[in-house]
């Protein structure tokens, strides 16, 4: 298995920003994760978005079990295939 991309949900941008930074520690990342703003369907108040963390992982290496659990220790969640 090969070019793996995980996608963590979170509930607001401090807790996207908290979750990459902490991702980039632990992982020794060599790039910041990508943070997307993700305005949930039908709703334009910014109020109203999840915030995602795009997680390249190009050799599978990365442990999920590790993203979920950070994940939903900041009230979000990894998302699965």
């Amino acid at each position: 298995m090969s070019d793996v991309r995980h996608v963590l949900v979170l509930p607001d941008r401090d807790a996207a920003e908290e979750v990459a930074a902490e991702l980039e520690l632990r992982l020794g990342l060599a790039e910041e994760p990508q943070l997307v703003r993700d305005a949930l369907a039908g709703e334009d108040d910014a109020e109203d978005a999840q915030w995602l963390v795009v997680l390249e992982d190009p050799h599978a290496a990365h442990d999920r079990a590790l993203l979920d659990s950070l994940a939903s220790a900041h009230e979000g969640w990894l998302e699965r295939d």
